[in-house]
């Protein structure tokens, strides 16, 4: 069991987005191509990459979590590096982008630029 209001290196983002494509084509577009291919890169302090839609499915709802910021770097990086981004660009309007623990200055000189806000931890626990 976790400690009360400690807190870890563990870092999150959430990402939303509108939907630009009907929604179908988002689902099939979020599983065959954008959570694959991440998956398929198998980096090593990615935790989590989880997809949601809205009821009405015009929006759309990523959050990642990572071991450190160093993993949210990584996952930055193949990210700008791999073909994702035009065919992400197509489907979607990013609306806003939050993350959450403690960033690196140039992790977040690396993000800040797509609008991101950063949150720092304030207390709470974790029972994992």
């Amino acid at each position: 069991m976790g400690n009360l209001n400690s807190d870890t290196n563990r870092v999150y983002t959430v990402m939303h987005k509108s939907l630009k494509c009907d929604a179908d084509e988002a689902k099939q577009w979020i599983k065959d191509r954008s959570s694959k291919l991440t998956f398929d890169l198998k980096e090593e302090k990615l935790m989590s990459f989880e997809w949601y839609l809205n009821n009405d499915e015009t929006e759309a709802t990523l959050i990642e979590s990572f071991e450190d910021s160093d993993g949210l770097k990584q996952r930055f990086e193949n990210l700008m590096a791999g073909p994702i981004v035009p065919e992400w660009s197509e489907r979607f309007e990013l609306k806003y982008m939050m993350v959450f623990g403690n960033v690196k200055k140039d992790v977040i000189e690396l993000v800040t630029p797509f609008g991101a806000t950063f949150h720092t931890f304030a207390g709470g626990f974790d029972h994992r």
